[in-house]
């Protein structure tokens, strides 16, 4: 059985280099062009898998070219796809992304889809039961919420990548062991003026094992109920930031089904999502352990 599953989105991404952001109602050849395998859920999965983790996804897909990418790409990077139902007729959840040269700025414009929800299945709650870690992202709601409640029951960590204010998030969040929030959904969801009041208000209201906010290229905080402490990020050439959000859940993920430390997962995670953004695609962008482990050292970091 895999430590890791997700429950959560799977995007088909077309990523987009340019030397700018385009201006409206105009023309802009690209300097390339490519396919990739995103979403929060999924990518972090992949990368988890990538850094030696087992893993699966559970969810459906549509047969559509989308879908078939989708599912061949997860298990590329070794991510267990025997929980993954195909459904025939529907359009996959899409995007397309504007990776600006000059800034290293991401712009995304996305597209649903209208793939039915999941419905686990015996197999899939027993998938649940038996892994070290649940993540979910707020996509997919009712199936993870769900799992989230089965994970609870059978001592299941559930790592929640809190990064869109979904409709009926403040059903999942009670069953969060490891909250892992952007700074945005922090601030908007508790109105909060700073990062730390929000990890407060969070782990007050949710009492989960901690909660971590990502701050982007600020590193971020972490709040174990006792001891706000900051973590760092790392300065890198970055080409392509998209899905490093993702990468970090999913390095986290793997962390933690090590049994690393929260505050020294927060680091492993952060150097992971470094690497990551020095290579064009969220997934195919993600280091190996030892790569990490290299970078780290040579950082002065404690590894």
């Amino acid at each position: 059985m895999s430590d890791i599953v997700g429950i959560g989105a799977n995007v088909f991404d077309t990523l987009y280099t340019v030397e700018k952001y385009p201006t409206e109602d105009t023309k802009l050849a690209a300097n390339s062009v490519k396919t990739s395998g995103g979403g929060p859920c999924a990518t972090g999965l992949a990368a988890a898998a990538k850094l030696g983790a087992g893993c699966a996804f559970i969810g459906n897909l549509s047969d559509d070219n989308g879908g078939i990418f989708l599912k061949a790409d997860l298990e590329k990077y070794g991510v267990d796809t025997r929980y993954v139902s195909v459904k025939r007729g529907y359009d996959t959840f899409c995007s397309c992304i504007w990776l600006a040269k000059d800034n290293a700025s991401r712009t995304c414009v996305f597209f649903r889809g209208n793939v039915p929800p999941t419905k686990l299945n015996a197999d899939a709650k027993n998938a649940i039961v038996q892994a070290k870690i649940l993540m979910v992202d707020g996509n997919d709601i009712e199936a993870a919420i769900e799992g989230a409640k089965i994970a609870r029951e059978n001592k299941t960590k559930v790592l929640y990548d809190a990064g869109g204010l979904y409709s009926g998030v403040e059903k999942l969040l009670p069953y969060a062991d490891i909250l892992i929030p952007s700074e945005e959904f922090a601030l908007q969801y508790t109105g909060a003026k700073s990062a730390a009041k929000a990890a407060e208000l969070l782990f007050n209201k949710y009492r989960p094992e901690v909660v971590v906010i990502t701050q982007g290229k600020n590193g971020g905080i972490i709040y174990d109920g006792k001891t706000i402490e900051s973590y760092p990020a790392f300065l890198v050439d970055a080409v392509d930031s998209n899905g490093s959000g993702d990468v970090f859940h999913g390095a986290f993920a793997f962390a933690v089904a090590k049994n690393t430390g929260y505050k020294k997962a927060c680091i492993f995670s952060s150097a992971v999502s470094a690497l990551k953004c020095t290579r064009v695609g969220a997934r195919e962008g993600v280091p190996t352990y030892d790569e990490t482990i290299n970078f780290l050292r040579e950082r002065g970091e404690n590894v």
